[in-house]
C-alpha cells in the first residue's frame, strides 16, 4: 500500500545521449537537464508502481526542478524519489539527483494514478 515516506532510487552511468548537446537542450556535453528530469521521474514512477495493482499506473503531471551542477559523460548517478502527499490520486514526491560528488539536483514530481486502458480509451 502506498503510504508517505516510502522511497525509491535508479542509477544509470551518462552517456552521450544523456547529454545537452544530444537533447537540444544545450551545446555542452554534459548530463542534460531533461535527462536528469527523466531519471527523477522514472524513480518515482517505479516507486508508485511498486505498490499499485496491475491495472493501474501513473502519468506525470507536473515537475518543479532544480539542476544545480553539472555532470560528465561516463559518471554515475541516481535519483532518489520520496512520497511526501497522497490527496486522492494525485501524489507527490520530493526528488532528488546525485553523482559522485554529490547532489546535482533537487524538486518535487507530481503523478496522477490512472487506469492504462480507460487513459488510452480516452486518447482514441
Amino acid at each position: 500500500m502506498l503510504e508517505v515516506g516510502v522511497k525509491n532510487r535508479v542509477e544509470k552511468i551518462v552517456g552521450k545521449s544523456d547529454t545537452a548537446s544530444h537533447y537540444g537542450s544545450g551545446l555542452l556535453e554534459v548530463f542534460a537537464t531533461p535527462a536528469m528530469i527523466a531519471l527523477m521521474e522514472q524513480s518515482a514512477h517505479l516507486l508508485a508502481k511498486k505498490y499499485l495493482p496491475d491495472n493501474e499506473d501513473t502519468v506525470g503531471i507536473e515537475v518543479s526542478i532544480k539542476h544545480i551542477k553539472a555532470t560528465p559523460i561516463g559518471a554515475s548517478v541516481y535519483s532518489e524519489a520520496e512520497l511526501i502527499n497522497i490527496d486522492g490520486k494525485k501524489l507527490t514526491f520530493r526528488v532528488t539527483a546525485f553523482d559522485q560528488s554529490g547532489e546535482i539536483g533537487n524538486g518535487t514530481h507530481i503523478r496522477y494514478i490512472i487506469n492504462p486502458s480507460k487513459f488510452m480509451d480516452k486518447l482514441s
